[in-house]
């Protein structure tokens, strides 16, 4: 009779500790799950920013590439303009022998 109720009593304080271990992971697979999630929301946000921020770095480039086109333009010119008042200079200079 001894052994039956030990028995018994293992039994059931395995089968307590089964529960209490199987809740126990439901609880922690739960955070888990919410961890991942939390982790693949703020990596979306990441990449989000991160394509906006290269979208606008490129929007930049493309501004100063552009000024620098104009730059150059310009630059054209006044060497235009250099050249035309030397080539002048220099029909004065020899007008004047």
């Amino acid at each position: 009779m001894k052994e039956i109720i030990k028995t018994a009593i293992k039994k059931v304080t395995l089968d307590l500790i089964y529960q209490v271990v199987d809740e126990r992971t439901e609880e922690i697979i739960t955070k888990v799950d919410e961890i991942k999630k939390k982790q693949e929301e703020d990596f979306r946000y990441l990449v989000q920013k991160i394509d906006s921020e290269i979208g606008n770095v490129r929007g930049e480039i493309g501004n100063v590439r552009g000024e620098m086109g104009q730059l150059r333009n310009d630059i054209s010119q006044l060497n235009q303009r250099i050249d035309t008042v030397i080539q002048m200079l220099m029909t004065l200079k020899q007008d004047q022998k």
